[in-house]
């Protein structure tokens, strides 16, 4: 069983990090002590693409980041269950810890799959991916590294596509596609209900 405290304590081996001094950069060697390629998955959910894509790369490093915390301890206890001790989880808020808590170049790839696409207006600034979050995700991936973008929202992905080509620090390339078994929950989903799903990935150059 699980266990919620405050800080930088934790629900079985998974890091809580809600207060500002919790994202701290001397975290980050407790959560990989040893240099492995690292791959991000922001907004990793129920953690369906995450668990699939880990088991089938145990060289490699995963950390998964979501806001909600009841969701990622079921994460962690599957995970665990199932030995995939590649996998990190935080529960923290993707732009402060991408500003902070990450460091420099020290991503190879992270992906951002089905954010919350903030339909009104009014909400747009909400949204993630914009030029803020640009600026964070280049500074944390490694040369040549990779963001893979997806949703659902044609009108965020317009978005996308527009904030993604002014930037030209990063080259678009072929977009990801992940496998049968990496496919979200939320691409279930939306592929059951006949909903077209959109990519973009790009690379820093």
């Amino acid at each position: 069983m699980t266990r919620e405290r405050k800080g930088k304590e934790l629900i079985g081996d998974l890091p809580i990090l809600w207060e500002d001094e919790d994202y701290s950069p001397t975290l980050w060697p407790m959560l990989f002590p040893q240099p492995r390629p690292l791959e991000i998955d922001w907004g990793c959910g129920k953690g369906r693409f995450l668990m699939a894509h880990a088991a089938t790369h145990p060289d490699r490093d995963f950390l998964g980041v979501d806001l909600q915390l009841r969701r990622l301890g079921k994460l962690n206890q599957r995970a665990r269950e199932r030995d995939l001790t590649n996998i990190r989880l935080v529960c923290a808020d993707i732009q402060k810890m991408a500003d902070t808590l990450v460091p420099a170049s020290a991503a190879d790839i992270c992906y951002v799959f089905f954010p919350d696409p903030w339909p009104k207006r009014k909400h747009h600034p909400r949204r993630l991916v914009n030029a803020a979050f640009l600026n964070a995700i280049h500074r944390i991936l490694k040369p040549h590294g990779l963001l893979h973008l997806a949703t659902d929202h044609a009108d965020y992905f317009a978005a996308m596509r527009k904030v993604t080509a002014l930037d030209l620090r990063f080259e678009q390339i072929p977009p990801f596609l992940p496998t049968p078994e990496e496919r979200t929950d939320f691409e279930l989903i939306f592929s059951g209900q006949s909903l077209s799903v959109n990519r973009l990935s790009l690379r820093k150059k």
